[in-house]
């Protein structure tokens, strides 16, 4: 019986984290894929393959879509948060966890920027190398001072 509550709509903060961890795989497929492949053919060729729980599939099309529709500007904005680095000589996991909350920061109001910011570093504990949380918070501070400065 669905009462209306967070947990049965996808707006749960776990189903938002967890369809963080599917966008992850995503991104990780389309880069492997290289330039035949976009973001949404990478999205259903993963929805093919793995068992998604329905309640996290809006939040995952959402973002997905965010990014494709968006990934140029992201990659601008990341990358002038970016001091001594290119964004394309950054590991497929930091570059993704990157992408996925520079998305959230710019385009998703909804989610605060705080929100976004500790889910990049969760993400980055979980499926990055042993500097990647540090990493990933100092580019996404960065970017959110930016971002921050222009309101």
């Amino acid at each position: 019986m669905h009462d209306g509550s967070p947990v049965q709509n996808g707006t749960h903060p776990r189903d938002r984290s967890r369809a963080r961890a599917w966008v992850l795989q995503v991104l990780y497929r389309w880069e492997s894929a290289g330039a035949g492949e976009t973001i949404g053919q990478a999205l259903t060729k993963v929805l093919q393959t793995r068992s998604i729980a329905p309640q996290r599939l809006h939040y995952l099309d959402l973002l997905v879509e965010t990014l494709q529709d968006h990934l140029p500007d992201v990659d601008r904005a990341l990358q002038s948060a970016l001091e001594n680095w290119r964004l394309d000589r950054l590991s497929v996991m930091d570059r993704s966890i990157l992408r996925l909350s520079a998305a959230e920061l710019l385009f998703l109001d909804e989610i605060p920027p705080k929100v976004s910011i500790q889910e990049g570093i969760r993400l980055a504990e979980a499926y990055g190398g042993n500097d990647s949380p540090r990493f990933v918070n100092g580019v996404l501070d960065a970017l959110y001072k930016r971002l921050e400065s222009r309101e």
